[in-house]
């Protein structure tokens, strides 16, 4: 078969079929286009689901009449300075966005310069280019799109309902929109103005008053905020608490010099930053922007730029996970308000659902703590181990958190077989410096699984086993990092028979485990001696801690890293060393064990990323009686 040259029409459909899959790709590339001329107010409006009509309107800095015509034509840009690929400072596409849409839809496009007496438009129907006109219009540029595919009708077959394409069209806005806060926009579909964003100011105020607004109020009152630089990379924005979290990665989103990304890379430095905080199969809620230089980053592996490449991928990742690990670090205890206004919904509705059932100074490193605004940050710091950040915390009993629990924090509980006796707290006295402290005084133990501690503001209701489960493990962490658990031995061997194949498994684990202080030997085919346990778990089931041990070291199946493989196992020791649910507590073992919670990183959450407690502010339980 013979080679021939393609009709230029036809090369612009190709083109366009690389960049404008679906109406929302249209107004993507027309907003970028808005905010790349300077607008601080951008209207969209669509019909149809944008098939029919997509009109975006903007008050930028509009073009002349020589900039116009040239505007439609391909290979022709105004986001580069030069001809340097790999230095595009821009929001844009290559130039080839115009006249790829004008190949398969009738486009029209008026501007107006600020300086100029009146507006100019020009219209290219599917390919046909016409001259330029005078129009009458404000400053600034609108594009119109009628017809979408006509040019190319087979492609409307590939388009979903109209709800699903207005869908699309206004996360796309939205995404843009939480770059550039200080933009005022608003998204009309059909006859119904469905997004309406105002302009914020700018500043972390403003990003956060606008992530509100996209992304919900629980976010706005669990934001964490994160603002760090390294080597010419810098990382800032809000990232949720870890019980606050969802069942997708819908609400993460990840930005590259102001440019919407769905990067791997910046998403696994997202889940090891969080790690064990969130439950498996549950995603937490962030957003956060990376800036640097236009040349260390490659914006044009993807023809939609939604994928980057970062010429220095390692200094990104540690920066995001430090960032975010540090802004957790930081938080302390503090679980999600979620779970406490949930629990006031079950209440007001007379019960049904659990409250969670549905939940879905500068350093060496770089990083400052980033003030949330509008959030107390008077409490005094403490300093994590290893960790080179300043975080803010609390301190228990006088003495700060220093990572680990030897001479600095003692365990708060007894692990002794003999039970607590009395749980009448309220009827002990309290100091009362203890209700001005972040999770207050205990006054009661229910049903032998929940302390209600008092503050001078609210309630505060504690899951003992779920909270000391995340204690024995951070405990437990610090420990394997100084070099090793500390173990006791057994006065007499445990026993513990299984499969042979799995003795020989956890034998094979056995220089691992006794970093954990467990000492392990084989002991005959299908069976193994267990000698020595973590002495902070005191007396356990030995047998039945070994078999869940087991199961864990086979779900890992050599898949995951060493450490994290570890982790997991330190997890299921945690589980099994803390106080259980149905153990009685006196009033002195609750305090301190609400006192720990307060010193120790990640205490609002358990092992499996569940709320270890939830508050209830007085002003909401007057409400929910009627007394507000």
């Amino acid at each position: 078969m013979a080679v021939r040259q393609l009709r230029p029409e036809t090369v612009n459909r190709i083109a366009a079929g690389e960049v404008i899959e679906r109406p929302a790709s249209v107004v993507k590339e027309l907003v970028e286009n808005a905010l790349d001329a300077g607008a601080r107010a951008i209207e969209v409006v669509t019909a149809a689901g944008g098939l029919a009509l997509v009109r975006v309107t903007d008050d930028g800095s509009g073009m002349d009449e020589a900039d116009l015509a040239l505007a439609v034509e391909r290979h022709a840009t105004s986001k580069l300075t030069d001809d340097d690929l790999f230095n595009i400072a821009t929001l844009g596409f290559r130039g080839e966005a115009l006249p790829s849409i004008g190949s398969v839809a009738t486009l029209s496009i008026k501007t107006r310069r600020r300086d100029a007496a009146s507006g100019l438009e020009i219209v290219v129907d599917r390919g046909d280019k016409g001259g330029i006109r005078p129009a009458a219009l404000n400053f600034g540029t609108s594009v119109e799109v009628r017809s979408l595919f006509s040019a190319t009708p087979a492609r409307l077959k590939f388009m979903k309902s109209e709800r699903a394409e207005n869908m699309a069209i206004s996360e796309t806005v939205k995404r843009l929109a939480m770059a550039h806060p200080e933009v005022a926009f608003s998204v009309t579909t059909g006859e119904r103005a469905g997004l309406v964003l105002p302009a914020q100011p700018e500043g972390p105020g403003g990003l956060l008053a606008r992530l509100g607004r996209i992304m919900g109020r629980e976010f706005l009152d669990d934001a964490l905020a994160l603002d760090g630089e390294r080597e010419g990379v810098r990382v800032s924005g809000f990232a949720g608490l870890p019980t606050l979290h969802r069942p997708d990665t819908g609400l993460q989103f990840l930005f590259v010099n102001g440019r919407p990304v769905r990067d791997r890379l910046m998403l696994g430095a997202v889940r090891a930053a969080y790690g064990d905080l969130v439950p498996k199969g549950r995603h937490p809620l962030l957003a956060l922007f990376v800036t640097l230089d236009p040349g260390e980053v490659d914006v044009n592996v993807h023809p939609t730029k939604a994928e980057v490449r970062f010429r220095d991928s390692a200094t990104a990742r540690s920066l995001i996970v430090g960032g975010l690990r540090h802004a957790l670090e930081a938080a302390g205890h503090r679980a999600s308000m979620l779970g406490g206004a949930r629990t006031l919904e079950t209440l007001a509705r007379g019960g049904g659902e659990t409250a969670w059932g549905h939940a879905s100074a500068q350093n060496g490193d770089g990083w400052q703590p980033a003030a949330v605004p509008g959030r107390d940050r008077s409490e005094p710091p403490f300093r994590g181990a290893g960790s080179g950040f300043a975080s803010t915390s609390f301190r228990s009993q006088g003495r700060p958190y220093s990572g680990g629990f030897g001479e600095a924090m003692q365990a708060p509980l007894d692990m002794g077989v003999v039970p607590s006796a009395d749980t009448a707290a309220a009827a002990t006295s309290v100091p009362e410096a203890l209700l001005d402290r972040p999770l207050g005084a205990a006054r009661a133990q229910l049903h032998e699984t929940y302390i209600v501690a008092e503050t001078r503001g609210s309630v505060v209701i504690v899951d003992q086993h779920a909270a000391h489960e995340r204690l024995v493990y951070e405990r437990m962490k610090v420990m394997l990092a100084a070099g090793g658990v500390a173990r006791q031995g057994l006065l007499i061997p445990e026993i513990v028979e299984m499969d042979e194949d799995e003795a020989a498994l956890v034998v094979d684990w056995s220089d691992e485990l006794a970093e954990l202080g467990l000492a392990i030997e084989a002991f005959g085919p299908g069976a193994i001696a267990v000698r020595e346990v973590p002495a902070l778990l005191g007396k356990i089931d030995v047998a039945s801690l070994v078999k869940d041990l087991i199961a864990n070291v086979l779900a890992g199946n050599g898949t995951t890293a060493l450490k994290d493989r570890l982790e997991a196992v330190c997890a299921t020791m945690a589980c099994h060393g803390s106080v259980r649910a149905g153990r009685r507590l006196t009033p002195e073992e609750m305090n301190a064990l609400l006192r720990e919670m307060e010193a120790t990183p990640f205490s609002g959450q358990c092992n499996h990323g569940r709320p270890t407690y939830v508050e209830l502010k007085r002003g909401d339980i007057e409400r929910l009686f009627g007394r507000r």
